[in-house]
């Protein structure tokens, strides 16, 4: 029998099959993928360049790791400032505007000559790479309700490919042309997306898509507010957002730790290159939103989280065996973005109207999650070594295992 979150979203999407004659092309559907894969891959750039950016600008380890930090802290701020405005304001124009002032954002990060400069520009670019999320939602709402769980899959694919190729991207740049090229790169591509967006993004399709025209922007702030306080499935997913990024920042803020000493001593292109392992994760981002799509979203959250808590037993061999790592690494990717994106198509199906609030306060969460998974891990990491790290990652694993278990009749 499916749960309460799953047939709350066939019963939603029932009532709003009327307004959903839109046909979402394939070819647009990539091109939301690619532009969300560029912009969060923004906020994870640093994490194989971190040691270097410390060198360059003679930065402690403790401050080295606040870069990481206040991106994530930036982000946050952003999903609930900026992304809630995709409900009130043209989507489209939303998007170009961030995506140019991200560029400005990026430009301050690779010309910073001090590390005030460049946490500075760490946390507009945080801020500004929320984009990503109003990408999400304008996609969710331009779907059609039966295929809108594969849709957010696959825009979802983007995000993970991002999220993980930006290692590999900013480790293999770095050793050619120095940390700065990566963000002048990245600079780059995000003009040409905003241009390449204008263009093809759609304008607002139906009545349906119209924002609210009375409502202000501090009472679409509390509105957000108001939904956690309403909707228990938005609360309850939200903290499995919470906790899975947890897990997932745990390990990903601090892997080049112990690949960069004895026994491996790595370099930075090579380091980078353990995201090529993770892209695993977009294969379970698509075939999870199938499993929406059919009614099996309770037991796809189930199965994963238990395969998420099982990744760290490999994870925790990681000095002594590689292949360790590259199991436990694939676990955990399929498991986090399974969870990930079952979580944002049960909550954008219980009010489309709001899908920009719904997503950006739930994402708010998984800011959360990584910022206190990245600080968390680096700190342990300096203190108790790899294993207390992988320890903290079970436990977070093991939370969100439990959370669904006591709830998993309305999960």
């Amino acid at each position: 029998m499916p749960g309460k979150g799953e047939a709350l979203t066939r019963q939603t999407e029932d009532g709003c099959e009327k307004g959903s004659a839109f046909f979402l092309p394939r070819g647009l559907v990539l091109l939301f993928a690619v532009a969300c894969g560029a912009a969060v891959a923004n906020v994870y750039f640093s994490q194989p360049l971190l040691v270097t950016m410390g060198h360059d600008l003679s930065m402690s380890p403790a401050l080295v790791g606040s870069v990481v930090t206040l991106t994530h802290v930036g982000y946050g701020l952003g999903l609930f400032f900026l992304v809630p405005l995709g409900d009130v304001v043209d989507r489209r124009r939303l998007i170009v505007a961030q995506l140019l002032l991200l560029v400005v954002a990026l430009a301050v990060v690779a010309a910073a000559r001090t590390a005030a400069l460049l946490l500075a520009g760490m946390a507009a670019t945080g801020l500004l790479a929320v984009v990503t999320q109003t990408l999400v939602a304008f996609a969710a709402s331009l779907a059609r309700p039966a295929e809108r769980g594969r849709v957010v899959g696959l825009v979802t694919s983007g995000v993970v490919i991002g999220i993980l190729l930006a290692r590999t991207a900013s480790g293999l740049m770095a050793d050619l042309a120095g940390w700065r090229s990566v963000y002048l790169a990245s600079a780059s591509l995000t003009a040409l997306l905003a241009l390449v967006l204008y263009r093809v993004l759609p304008p607002r399709r139906s009545d349906a898509d119209a924002p609210p025209a009375t409502l202000r922007y501090g009472q679409l702030l509390r509105s957000t507010i108001t939904l956690f306080a309403r909707e228990r499935l938005l609360r309850l997913r939200a903290l499995f957002g919470l906790l899975i990024f947890a897990a997932f920042s745990t390990l990903w803020s601090s892997v080049a730790l112990p690949l960069s000493e004895a026994p491996y001593f790595l370099s930075h292109s090579a380091i980078g290159a353990l995201g090529l392992i993770g892209v695993a994760g977009a294969l379970a981002a698509t075939v999870a939103g199938r499993l929406n799509d059919r009614g099996l979203s309770r037991r796809t959250t189930g199965i994963a989280l238990a395969l998420l808590a099982a990744s760290w037993l490999p994870l925790a061999f990681t000095r002594s065996s590689l292949w360790a790592l590259f199991a436990g690494v694939i676990l955990l990717d399929l498991a986090v973005q399974a969870v990930h994106v079952t979580n944002q198509t049960l909550i954008y199906a219980l009010r489309p109207d709001a899908g920009s609030r719904l997503i950006g306060g739930y994402m708010v969460f998984y800011s959360i999650g990584s910022a206190t998974g990245a600080i968390a891990a680096t700190s342990l990491y300096a203190v108790a070594g790899w294993g207390a790290v992988c320890a903290l990652g079970a436990a977070f694993s093991c939370l969100g295992l439990a959370l669904w278990a006591f709830t998993n009749s309305s999960a």
